[in-house]
C-alpha cells in the first residue's frame, strides 16, 4: 500500500490536535471522525448525517476529516502509532477491519452492542461481517453489491427487455449473451458504435467474477480461508465464459476504452456507448443525476442467484480518551436516522431488515432516483448476498488476483486456465505464510 506524504500526515495531526485544544476551550467533547471521500455527494451526505448528531448531542462536536482511501488504512495505522489516531473511522471491511482487529487497535464495543441494538435485526450478510471471533468491534451501515445497469433508451430501440429486478426471472448466461450480442452495433464501416455490455472486467471482486463463480457452484477459498480454489473446473468456465464475451462475442469494449476516450462508465452508458453496465450499486446515486433513463436488474445467473457484498464499518480506536461518546456516535452511524439520506439518495442499499419491509421501503424508494420495480433489487440484497472474500484474505492476495486476472481482460493471447492455475499457486503460498 502506499505510503502517504509527510506533509499530508502532519496536516492530519496537526488538525487533530488543533481539534482537541478548541475542544477544551468550549467545554464540549470533540470526536474526530475520519473517512474517505468516495464522492462530493456522500461527503455532503455524511456531513448532514453529523449535523443531525450534534442536534441530538449537544454536548458533542464532531470533526470530520475526508481523506483519499488510498491513503486511508495506512495513514490510520501510522496515527495510531502516534497515538494520534481519530476517535472514530470508516474502516473498509475488505481486508481492513479484520486485519485491525488481529493488530488490536480498534476499541472492543461486543457488551455495549448487545445491550443497546440487536444483531438479528440487520441483515445475514452484516451480521457475518461485523463479528469476528465472537465479538464486535466495528458496525455496519449499509451494504453495496454489484447489480446491472441498462440504458433503457438503447433496449427499446432493440425491441429488447430490460434486465430482470425480479431474482427468480433473472436471465440465463446465455440470455445475457443474446442480448449482448443483439445490443452491439456497428457502422457501414465494421466499427463498433455501441456495446452490448461493460464493466466484467472492471472490478473483478464485487460486480462480476466473485459473483458468478459462486453462481456456478464454484468457490473462491476453502471454509477457513487457506486454500484458493479458483483452478477448480467451475471457477474456470465462468472467467473462460466472462473473457469470450469480448473475444468470442465481441459484445464488450477494451478494458482501456475509459481512459482512451475520457469517459467514465456512466458516461458511456448515458451516451450510448455501451448499453448494459456491471457495477456496484452505489453507482446509482451519480446515475440519476443524469438526464437519461435507467433500469437496475440482477446479475445474470449460471446455475443459482448470488451478488456479493460488502461495505465499510465504523469503528472507535481503543486509544480514544472518549469511549463512551465515541461509541453513542458509532451506534448512530449505524442507525435507520444516519441511513435514509444516503440511501434515498442511491449511494447506499439498507442494513437494517426492518428497512426491506414494505413500510420500511416506503421511507427510502425515492422516486427520483429509484426506477421502477425497486423492490425487486431490495429482495436479492435482503436474500441473495454473500460476504465477499476479501473480507477474510490479506490486501496481498487481492492484489495476486486483480494483477492475475487483469491479464485475461487486457491480452486475448493468454490461455484462461494457465493463468487461474498460476493465480492459485502464489495465492496459496501467501496463505500458507499466515
Amino acid at each position: 500500500m502506499k505510503r502517504p506524504k509527510r506533509g499530508i500526515l502532519f496536516t492530519v495531526v496537526l488538525m487533530i490536535v488543533l481539534v482537541c485544544f478548541v475542544s477544551t476551550a468550549i467545554g464540549k467533547v470533540t470526536l474526530t471522525f475520519m473517512g474517505w471521500e468516495a464522492s462530493p455527494l456522500e461527503t455532503e451526505s455524511v456531513r448532514k448525517g453529523i449535523a443531525l448528531f450534534e442536534s441530538w448531542n449537544p454536548d458533542i462536536k464532531v470533526e470530520y476529516i475526508a481523506t483519499p482511501f488510498s491513503e486511508h488504512h495506512s495513514k490510520l495505522l501510522i496515527l495510531y502509532a502516534g497515538n494520534a489516531a481519530p476517535d472514530v473511522s470508516f474502516v473498509a471491511a475488505e481486508p481492513f477491519y479484520r486485519e485491525f482487529v488481529k493488530r488490536g487497535v480498534l476499541l472492543d464495543i461486543t457488551e455495549q452492542f448487545y445491550k443497546e441494538l440487536k444483531l438479528e435485526d440487520f441483515i445475514p450478510i452484516d451480521r457475518e461481517k461485523m463479528v469476528v471471533n465472537g465479538k464486535i468491534y466495528g458496525i455496519s451501515s449499509c451494504v453495496v453489491a454489484g447489480v446491472l445497469f441498462s440504458n433503457t433508451n438503447l433496449y427499446d430501440k432493440a425491441g429488447l427487455d430490460y434486465p430482470p429486478r425480479n431474482v427468480n426471472e433473472a436471465w440465463k448466461w446465455d440470455e445475457f449473451i443474446r442480448v449482448a450480442e443483439k445490443l452491439t452495433l456497428t457502422d457501414t464501416s465494421g466499427k463498433v458504435t455501441q456495446y452490448g455490455s461493460y464493466g466484467l472486467e472492471a472490478w473483478f471482486g464485487l460486480h462480476s467474477g466473485h459473483p458468478l463463480i459462486m453462481s456456478n457452484g464454484g468457490r473462491l477459498f476453502n471454509d477457513d480461508y487457506t486454500k484458493c480454489l479458483m483452478d477448480q473446473p467451475a471457477a474456470v468456465e465462468v472467467v473462460q465464459k466472462m473473457a469470450d464475451v469480448k473475444r468470442i462475442h465481441k459484445a464488450a469494449p477494451d478494458v482501456f476504452i475509459l481512459q482512451n476516450i475520457g469517459m467514465n462508465a456512466a458516461q458511456m452508458l448515458e451516451t450510448g456507448r455501451i448499453a448494459t453496465l456491471f457495477d456496484g450499486s452505489w453507482s446509482l446515486q451519480l446515475l440519476a443525476t443524469l438526464d437519461f433513463p435507467i433500469q437496475v436488474g440482477v446479475l445474470p445467473v449460471f446455475k443459482k442467484p448470488v451478488s456479493v457484498g460488502t461495505a465499510h464499518v465504523h469503528s472507535a480506536f481503543k486509544t480514544t480518551e472518549h469511549p463512551e461518546e465515541a461509541w453513542k456516535f458509532v451506534k448512530f452511524l449505524s442507525s435507520e436516522e444516519y441511513q435514509i439520506d444516503l440511501i434515498r439518495a442511491g449511494l447506499w442499499m439498507p442494513n437494517r431488515l426492518s428497512l426491506y419491509t414494505p413500510q420500511g421501503m416506503e421511507r427510502w424508494l425515492n422516486p427520483e432516483v429509484y426506477p421502477e420495480g425497486y423492490e425487486g433489487i431490495a429482495e436479492y440484497f435482503r436474500d441473495y448476498l454473500e460476504l465477499i472474500p476479501y473480507c477474510f484474505i490479506p490486501q496481498e492476495v487481492q492484489d495476486i488476483i486483480e494483477e492475475e486476472t487483469q491479464l485475461i481482460w487486457t491480452d486475448e493471447k493468454q490461455a484462461v486456465e494457465p493463468i487461474m492455475k498460476r493465480l492459485v499457486e502464489r495465492v496459496n503460498a501467501v496463505l500458507a505464510e499466515q
